[in-house]
């Protein structure tokens, strides 16, 4: 079998055994991998509580990781959100995915709780599961440097063994498993870490086919301004959305109740290159490398989390944004909810946390201490709990993401259909209405929004399975990345064929959220949105979104999509 192993690693916690089994052609061909090899595995157990020791945690890698082929060292984890109890999904970078399959294996399924802190350890189709007492409690820096000789490390933090609701897995100290909380559900199965490394590359069908193929890629990438230009995000990372988004006026500042913060330029791509030495960085094997490390090697913050850090909570102290990056990252935490969870906190009391005490209650967060033990649940609980919901700004129990709504009405759509909550990731519309790729639309109209977020959700579904990084979408596309898969596996692929897998895709994790009693109710938006406009200014107006509007195009998804929240 070409691309694929053809094996998967099913690990008992509870019974400390682990075993291999067979992932037949037919299944991979259907669900791919990442993703949707993952969504697929999950289906039995979906209904389960997150914490339920008989709740897998699944690591697939997709068929063009471990090949040469552009931005495709990625994985997807997937579970139930401990956060939303949702589909939870989180797709990762990093060197980990692409050691994970030369260790032998297409995905890894971990169930069961171990009655004392362990990790795993795969070496080469060999699965062992190795005491991690001395390892519990300490922070994803330090389990890495410890881990790290003797192979490729993924792991969980203090917060993820509190059950933080936000908590993620850290690959390598620098990649984030980021939204929903899966690294709560690893920390509830007692699993420290997962250390892989191996030998066992995946072949491909078609050599020949393939260089043509990657060719075709890594020409579009190159000719991209938003990927490989002086302003984009080989250039800055994600960072240089800061400007662009800032001009836009639709950065979400003072928790959502603003949509411009002028001190933003304090964190931009530019600044932090000029006050941090900022240099490349990015997964192995991958043209585009968007991180961005100082000279001393530190990470430095993505835009999400600068926007949030920073304009979100009236901050525009640079350095307590880099400091707050590398808590969460060490202490094990998604930075979108916890700086939208402080937010709201902020609001909440009538004055948003000093620089100073945001760093202090990032610690006290993934510790459960004090008021971090409420914000530990994250904003929609927090909210709840001060009888102030309205105060969450989130979709489905997930905080949104740094494009306010108001400034993109295909995000305010994408964001409401989202299967996994408030997420950018599942549709990213801001290409088409931002940066205008593949071409501009109106950012103002709902026209058309419902078509273009059904076809780029399953769009995305396919790149999150291929895996792919989905900033090298940006620049080729899907179709490209068809010719490079049929290459790779043999089989025949085309652009078209995989939209239809994706389809599927989304719509099962659909299926999935109607079993745990998701309704139409919940894709909608907080009520700020359409009740209160945003920071208008510069010639440009924002307006508050119109409900009825936004209800008609939401109709019209389900049409398109040919579905509702309560019957698929």
């Amino acid at each position: 079998m070409h691309a694929w192993h053809g094996k998967m690693l099913l690990v008992d916690l509870s019974k400390s055994s682990v075993r291999t089994e067979a992932l037949d052609r037919n299944t991979l061909a259907a669900w791919i991998g990442g993703r949707g090899l993952g969504v697929h595995l999950i289906r039995d157990f979906i209904t389960l509580d997150p914490y339920d020791p008989s709740m897998p945690l699944i690591f697939a890698v997709g068929p063009l990781c471990g090949t040469p082929a552009a931005a495709s060292s990625r994985m997807s984890v997937v579970s139930r959100s401990p956060l939303t109890g949702t589909i939870g999904e989180s797709s990762v970078g990093g060197s980990f995915p692409q050691a994970l399959k030369s260790a032998g294996y297409d995905c890894v399924i971990v169930s069961g709780a171990a009655n004392k802190p362990v990790y795993l350890e795969i070496i080469d189709g060999t699965a062992t599961i190795r005491d991690a007492g001395e390892l519990w409690g300490k922070g994803c820096i330090a389990t890495n440097a410890a881990l790290e000789a003797s192979g490729f490390v993924a792991c969980i933090g203090p917060a993820g063994e509190q059950r933080v609701r936000f908590a993620n897995i850290m690959v390598g100290g620098m990649n984030s498993a980021g939204r929903g909380g899966l690294g709560a559900v690893m920390g509830s199965k007692n699993l420290k870490a997962l250390v892989v490394k191996g030998s066992k590359k995946p072949t491909v069908a078609d050599p020949a086919g393939f260089k043509k193929a990657q060719e075709d890629v890594m020409r579009l990438l190159r000719a991209s301004p938003v990927v490989l230009g002086e302003m984009g995000l080989g250039a800055y990372g994600t960072a240089t959305l800061v400007d662009i988004v800032e001009q836009r006026r639709m950065a979400p500042t003072e928790n959502f109740r603003k949509t411009f913060f002028s001190e933003s330029r304090a964190y931009s791509g530019p600044a932090l290159t000029r006050d941090y030495g900022a240099k490349k960085h990015g997964c192995i094997g991958c043209p585009i490398q968007c991180k961005k490390i100082t000279s001393c090697g530190r990470p430095m913050p993505e835009y999400e989390t600068l926007s949030h850090f920073g304009a979100l909570n009236a901050n525009s102290d640079a350095e307590s944004i880099v400091k707050a990056n590398l808590l969460c990252n060490d202490l094990g935490m998604d930075t979108i909810t916890t700086a939208s969870t402080f937010a709201a906190f902020g609001e909440a009391r009538g004055q948003f946390l000093s620089p100073d005490e945001i760093i202090a209650m990032v610690q006290k967060t993934a510790a459960r201490e004090g008021d971090g033990d409420a914000l530990a649940e994250g904003s929609m609980r927090y909210c709840r709990s001060i009888n102030r919901p309205e105060l969450s700004m989130s979709v489905k129990g997930m905080e949104l993401p740094a494009y306010d709504p108001r400034g993109s009405y295909g995000m305010a759509l994408a964001y409401c259909t989202s299967t996994r909550g408030g997420c950018h990731l599942r549709a990213y519309p801001i290409s088409q209405e931002i940066l205008r790729k593949p071409v501009a639309v109106d950012r103002f109209s709902f026209d058309g929004k419902a078509r273009m977020i059904k076809i780029a959700e399953d769009a995305n579904a396919v790149v999150d399975s291929l895996a792919v990084c989905a900033f090298a979408l940006l620049g080729a596309s899907l179709e490209e990345y068809a010719h490079v898969f049929a290459a790779i596996t043999g089989m025949s692929f085309t652009g078209q064929g995989l939209m239809k897998l994706g389809e599927q895709m989304v719509l099962t994790e659909r299926q999935y959220n109607v079993m745990n009693g998701f309704t139409e109710q919940d894709d909608y938006l907080p009520e700020r949105f359409y009740n209160e406009a945003g920071s208008s200014g510069g010639g440009i107006d924002v307006p508050a979104i119109d409900r009825k509007r936004f209800t008609e195009e939401l109709q019209r998804y389900y049409r398109i999509r040919s579905s509702s929240p309560r019957e698929v």
